[in-house]
């Protein structure tokens, strides 16, 4: 079965400030399109044409701009990333499945690394991710985790706070990739623990944990993610560079 397109477009983005008061982050322009826009755009440009949009915050913004399959987190307030992957179960019950969070961008190429990976939990990550956090943060260690692999390139470790940059091999996207055998782990994990305030990198932490191995893949072309209202003025030049 093809390969589908799941965005998890649930949150508001409070550290939007006012900019989210009528509208959720992923609706946020950014070099003329939102973020959702980008989004559609990567997947569609790879050939992936069934996209889901994992709702929760005035999710009839999004309904009404959008035509594409919906699940709703109701619960979308009091829960984490997890459980908004979690409302798409019956997709990746089915198919192969690439997940992006809505609050970023990246190029298509990043959409066809993860789909042409044989593994059945993959990620995208940024290894020169120093130029980006650079731009946006006066102390880049204060927001960055901790992220390693071994020498054939899975993941070690990820999600922590670092002490030093020596323990940042790059930076985690919010990229990810399952097939249905790769969700059918994740599923028995989470059923043994809290979904609701499980990150998506304590989640892939707990699967590293397990012994479940998870491909890391490199991506160095153009991407970011909008955590703030500086990140948005960021990236109006870099988004003449797509």
């Amino acid at each position: 079965m093809a390969t589908r397109g799941i965005i998890l477009a649930a949150g508001r983005g409070s550290r939007m400030g006012s900019l989210t008061t009528e509208k959720p982050k992923c609706l946020l322009e950014v070099a003329g399109r939102s973020l959702l826009e980008w989004q559609i755009r990567a997947f569609e440009k790879s050939g992936i044409t069934k996209i889901a949009i994992v709702t929760g915050y005035l999710r009839e913004k999004i309904i009404e701009k959008f035509q594409f399959t919906e699940f709703y987190n109701k619960n979308w307030n009091k829960t984490n990333m997890v459980a908004s992957l979690f409302q798409a179960d019956s997709w990746l019950n089915e198919s192969d499945c690439i997940v992006s969070y809505a609050d970023i961008f990246y190029k298509e190429s990043a959409i066809q690394l993860l789909e042409s990976c044989q593994s059945r939990l993959a990620i995208t990550y940024d290894p020169n991710w120093r130029k980006l956090w650079d731009q946006r943060f006066e102390d880049p260690l204060s927001d960055a985790e901790t992220f390693s692999l071994n020498q054939d390139g899975f993941l070690m470790d990820i999600g922590g706070t670092p002490e030093s940059y020596e323990t940042i091999q790059g930076q985690y996207m919010g990229l990810l990739k399952f097939t249905p055998s790769g969700w059918i782990v994740a599923k028995n994990l989470v059923s043994k623990t809290s979904v609701d305030n499980l990150s998506m990198t304590k989640f892939l932490q707990k699967l590293v944990n397990l012994n479940e191995k998870i491909q890391a893949v490199e991506y160095d072309e153009v991407w970011g993610e909008v955590d703030s209202v500086k990140d948005l003025y960021l990236y109006k030049n870099t988004m003449q560079t797509f």
